[in-house]
């Protein structure tokens, strides 16, 4: 970004937004709006800014415009940019199953299993979804759009490692604008299935509550008073089924912040089962003896890691402009741990 232009950079679950504000100085004379901004965007192209006018993510004013658009003194131009990777961080497709759930030309529909991570990173060089997508795909290039140097070719937005579910992936560049943007503007749906511990004293409700990185632990995220700190964030959930010591839940995402359903049950009351970041790999319900531990344990066991599961996933095709929805059922191992205890409570209460 050249001088004298405002950027910020907001973080949230679905990826990375890099985020401009350019103020068109008060003597400027009429000019169209791709080259206004060719001359004043650091490494783009007049091609990828009428992309990012066409997808909605460059707006003036507040409004959206057209390529042909003349920019005038003092106007406020808001460009979003999805963060991605730089030329020069080529990723090698390898050889590793993918669920795809939908593919076309312009993207695809993936169920991610647990223990797979998104994207390189720190001690996660290979075998994560990024790799999949490229054998996949004969490693021919997804789009890249100029930003931070992040390995996220194609990527809108992820899920934690050890959450299975659905996710997009961008196969072109408009896609990844037009995607980013609705993750950006909160259009897009997304809910969630997990088991919590106990069960909440209504059947549905909201959490409203400011999410930012831990100070006393950087690898956990937590909730702040309002005004203190961390990012505007809302949970909306509803108890599908209540099993008096641990409750089967649906959540919607309002917003996406990081770990956030998992921080929000955890302020709750009822942190997501056998979730060792926040607290939930313990007996916090229940009786005391050795029997229930046991059997808690060995519950643990059967789905090894936390339990939340990306149900359902709904956007508008950046094409056709259609409406797409996707749902997607539990895991096997999700399934057959709400069996066992819907048993295990159902023997209790009939004794």
């Amino acid at each position: 970004m050249k001088k004298g232009n405002q950027a910020s950079i907001e973080e949230t679950e679905e990826g990375f937004i890099e985020r401009l504000e350019v103020v068109v100085d008060g003597g400027q004379t009429p000019l169209r709006i791709d080259k206004f901004l060719l001359d004043r965007l650091e490494r783009t192209s007049r091609n990828r800014i009428q992309l990012g006018i066409k997808a909605g993510a460059i707006t003036v004013n507040g409004n959206t415009v057209k390529s042909n658009y003349k920019v005038r003194p003092n106007d406020a131009i808001e460009v979003l940019i999805p963060r991605t990777r730089m030329p020069g961080q080529e990723i090698v497709g390898e050889d590793i199953p993918l669920n795809i759930v939908y593919e076309d030309d312009h993207l695809m529909v993936i169920n991610k299993p647990a223990g797979m991570v998104v994207h390189p990173g720190i001690g996660n060089f290979t075998g994560t979804l990024v790799h999949a997508i490229k054998h996949h795909l004969d490693n021919q290039d997804l789009p890249v759009l100029p930003s931070n140097p992040l390995d996220r070719p194609g990527l809108v937005h992820r899920i934690d490692k050890d959450t299975t579910g659905l996710m997009v992936v961008a196969k072109t560049e408009y896609a990844l604008t037009h995607l980013a943007k609705q993750f950006y503007d909160h259009t897009v749906e997304r809910s969630y299935v997990t088991l919590v511990w106990g069960q909440p004293d209504e059947e549905r409700g909201v959490v409203s509550a400011p999410i930012g990185r831990d100070p006393k632990n950087r690898t956990q995220q937590a909730v702040f008073e309002e005004g203190e700190g961390g990012k505007h964030a809302i949970t909306h959930w509803e108890i599908l089924q209540p099993m008096y010591y641990v409750s089967l839940l649906r959540c919607r995402l309002e917003t996406g912040r990081t770990h956030q359903i998992r921080v929000h049950m955890q302020h709750m009351g009822n942190p997501v089962f056998n979730d060792p970041k926040y607290g939930g790999n313990r007996v916090r319900k229940g009786t005391v003896f050795q029997k229930y531990k046991q059997f808690v344990h060995n519950c643990f066991k059967m789905v090894p890691h936390h339990v939340l599961h990306a149900a359902t996933l709904g956007f508008v095709h950046p094409e056709s402009k259609e409406p797409m929805r996707f749902e997607e059922p539990l895991p096997a191992d999700f399934r057959d741990l709400v069996d066992k205890w819907y048993a295990y409570v159902s023997n209790v209460g009939s004794t």
